[in-house]
């Protein structure tokens, strides 16, 4: 008993030591995971279901996967209160971020949606100082007007498109209202993260948002002509759901729970990198120099704003000096 136990804390303080390793590899690997995700279900919503049944399959498969996880995972208690401000949470972070980005995503290029997912800092930025009094520096200032033209020039580069390879207009809008709406949900919502742990909400938001949306897609659903689905269809639609979904929630905690925001932020750069790679060798997206220099100005603006000091940082550095 004595040996085990020894080999025990032997093992523990090593993954301790680890910990900043072990953060690093999860923040890449969600991040990673939702770039391989717009490929992946971009095909599967032209091979046999739409965006609304994807959106359904995300959050009544996420509601599913978080409470079997809650069972083998410490009980919290959530007031009522707080339930009430999970709908709110649910609404923001997932009902209109997924609806907007899922049917984005059908419509437009996935080149496009993984390129304006990079926005979303932008957006949290603009929120945090409004909603959170965070101050606005001049490199916050600088990365927003990089960030935004480049997101306004890839949105421009499919305005007149004549093949969905290149993308949509109205596919494009729709992720950056994703993007708008999560970064909403992170200023108006986050003292809930910081209270529960991830499943206690991933699960009631995830939950709340299953009875907010099933109502309206179930129709659509139940017109899924399983017979002609292709195979590939199902397990595209396994992976956003199971990796996409699940497991990316989960990572992308764990990497927050030890990286500063900052540092995690960088990892968004993984989502296009990989979608954008992926789409090519796959023909689901085309790339050209318009949407290179828009990747760059939108990559650029979103470092500035990640590497801008924070209202924290101000007041630590003046109470320093003083």
């Amino acid at each position: 008993m004595t040996t085990f136990a020894v080999a025990f804390n032997n093992i523990k303080r090593k993954m301790n030591n680890n910990r900043p390793l072990i953060a690093h590899v999860c923040c890449f690997l969600a991040c990673a995971f939702w770039g391989l995700m717009a490929p992946l279900g971009k095909d599967a919503m032209t091979h046999g279901i739409t965006g609304l049944d994807m959106v359904s399959f995300r959050v009544a498969g996420g509601a599913l996967l978080f409470w079997i996880t809650s069972l083998f995972t410490a009980k919290e208690h959530v007031p009522t209160k707080d339930k009430l401000m999970l709908i709110g949470a649910a609404v923001f972070g997932l009902v209109t971020n997924q609806c907007c980005y899922t049917i984005g995503l059908s419509i437009t290029s996935p080149i496009n949606s993984s390129v304006v997912t990079t926005s979303m800092p932008i957006f949290a930025m603009i929120l945090s100082a409004i909603i959170l009094k965070e101050p606005i520096t001049g490199k916050k200032a600088l990365g927003v007007l990089f960030g935004c033209t480049g997101a306004v020039a890839l949105v421009l580069t499919s305005a007149n498109a004549a093949s969905d390879k290149v993308g949509d207009i109205r596919g494009d809008l729709l992720c950056l209202a994703a993007q708008f709406s999560f970064a909403l949900y992170l200023a108006l919502f986050s003292k809930l993260v910081r209270k529960y742990s991830v499943i206690t909400v991933n699960k009631w938001m995830f939950t709340w948002a299953t009875i907010m949306i099933l109502p309206f897609t179930l129709p659509d659903i139940m017109t899924i002509d399983i017979a002609t689905v292709p195979q590939s269809t199902w397990w595209e639609s396994a992976f956003v759901v199971f990796f996409g979904t699940y497991v990316s929630y989960i990572l992308m905690m764990v990497g927050q729970s030890t990286l500063r925001p900052t540092v995690v932020g960088v990892y968004n750069y993984v989502q296009p990198a990989v979608s954008v790679t992926v789409s090519i060798l796959t023909g689901m997206g085309i790339m050209n120099m318009q949407k290179g220099v828009a990747i760059l100005l939108v990559c650029f603006g979103v470092w500035l704003v990640i590497k801008s000091k924070s209202k924290a940082d101000m007041e630590k550095e003046r109470i320093n000096k003083g």
